[in-house]
Order: structure tokens, then sequence, then C-alpha cells
């Protein structure tokens, strides 16, 4: 009988052990998949920061955009043709390296080798691209006529990148702003010929 109790009490004393080792290694877990979860929450919030601090930044940068810049972001966007949606560079040509003669939408030679420059750094990049080419004037004439011809000088220039330097139609869209994105006052000589311009914005 003593035998019996003796075994009965080693039995009991040993799952008492038992259940104490496994409550141990339980809380033990239970303590490694909190400090694991912790930490993913940490990695988290950091990635949401950087997140955030990125996309500060690059608020920053479309606001240093001009106007006519940011409307062809956005248009581009609405597309769909951005695989990144941010401007690469905007470059302009006022009258002085793109000419038109008076009431002309005919390139001029001297333009052409400042669009064979740029068509030069557009096949420079690695990436994919689009193109917006805006056409604006003066304010000499009406506004109908201004924006007319603003559109067949831009489609003049679009023309010219794809016949001449091979740059893919598909990538490249036209846009008339007439007269109503001045750089400087229609009032004087100098100030008509500056906002009689083409700007080309690279986007990707």
């Amino acid at each position: 009988m003593k035998n019996c109790l003796k075994v009965l009490y080693s039995t009991a004393v040993a799952a008492l052990l038992a259940g104490c080792a496994t409550t141990k290694t339980v809380d033990q877990k239970i303590a490694a998949a909190q400090a694991e979860t912790a930490q993913k929450l940490e990695s988290v919030v950091g990635q949401v920061e950087d997140l955030q601090g990125k996309q500060r930044a690059t608020d920053v940068r479309l606001d240093e955009l001009s106007q006519s810049a940011q409307e062809a972001l956005k248009r581009a966007q609405e597309a769909g043709v951005l695989a990144k949606g941010k401007v690469v560079f905007e470059q302009a040509f006022n009258e002085e390296r793109v000419k038109f003669n008076l009431d002309s939408y005919e390139l001029e030679s001297s333009a052409k080798g400042a669009l064979n420059e740029f068509a030069g750094r557009v096949k420079g990049l690695d990436s994919q691209y689009f193109i917006e080419i805006q056409g604006h004037t003066d304010d000499t004439g009406s506004p109908r006529y201004n924006d007319d011809l603003a559109q067949r000088r831009a489609d003049a220039v679009r023309r010219y990148l794809s016949r001449d330097q091979q740059l893919p139609l598909n990538r490249m869209s036209t846009i008339s702003y007439g007269d109503t994105l001045p750089l400087e006052p229609n009032k004087t000589r100098a100030g008509r010929q500056a906002n009689r311009r083409v700007v080309l914005v690279v986007l990707e």
C-alpha cells in the first residue's frame, strides 16, 4: 500500500512539475510574440514616417514647378501615361532659340539646333518618358487667334521632334495656352518677345 502511495505521489509531483514547465514555456512564447509584434509595429511606424517625409519633399518640389508644368503633370496622370508621376525637367524656348516668322508656325533653321539639343537630352534618359509641348503667345491679336497660333507652333515642334529626331509621337502631346500665361507684361517689345515661346515638359 505504501509503495502504491509513493508511486501516486511521485506521479502527481511529476505532473505538477511538467505543468509548471509547460506554463513557463507558454509564457516565454507569449513574451517572444509580443516582442516581435512590437518590433513590427515600430518598423511600420518608421516606414509610414519615411513615406510622409518623402511626400512632403515631393510636395515642395511640386510647389517649385511652374504652373504649366504642374498642369502638365496632372493631365498626364489623368491620362495614365506616367509610371512614376514626376516631372523630369522643363525647358522653355523663347523666340531667340525657337524662332517663328511673324504670323507663322513654320520652324526656322535656327530653331532646329535647339530642338536637336533637347532631343539628345531626352534620348539620354534611362526610363520611359512623356513630353507635353506647350505653345504661348503675346497678347497681340484676339484670344482666339493667339490660341490657334500657339497650338500650330506647338504642333510644329512635335512634328519636327518626331520626323527629324525620331521621338515617338505617342509619347508627345501638345497644348495651347495662347496669351493666358505671360512671363512678362505685354506692354513692351521685350516683354512680348519673352512671352512668345514654346515650353517642353518632360515627365516620367
